[in-house]
């Protein structure tokens, strides 16, 4: 299993137009800080990855090429490949925030499926095996 986050378009340029907005930031006292997960956060994100790697063996075959997620920040559903949104998870396990995020390009949204519905599927599919 391979971690690659997204490249940054700007890495390592001196022209880079967000290289001023981390300097001399100092947080004051009303700033909110960045909380650490709580151990149950990190055993919910730890389960949703063990979910994920269930959903893509099940569902890649069948041309599933990952999952859609409504963002309730901008109102409007993500498409997430697996890796990406694997990456992204163990980003916010790692990091106790998630990544900026922006929509793919042209997605074919009849190619992703709701984390619902590849839960049902997987437990539909367990409970056929047993």
């Amino acid at each position: 299993m391979r971690d690659d986050p997204p490249l940054d378009p700007f890495a390592d340029d001196p022209g880079d137009p967000a290289a001023e907005l981390g300097r001399g930031f100092d947080p004051g006292p009303d700033d909110d800080a960045l909380e650490p997960l709580t151990a149950e956060e990190e055993a919910e994100i730890t389960a949703d990855l063990a979910d994920l790697e269930v959903f893509q063996v099940l569902l890649e075959p069948r041309g599933v090429r990952g999952l859609v997620v409504d963002c309730q920040d901008c109102e409007e559903p993500h498409y997430f490949a697996w890796d990406l949104l694997r990456s992204n998870l163990r980003h916010l396990l790692d990091e106790g925030q998630a990544r900026v995020h922006e929509p793919a390009f042209s997605p074919d949204p009849s190619e992703y499926v709701s984390w619902d519905y590849a839960r049902g599927y997987a437990d539909a599919m367990i409970a056929a095996d047993e």
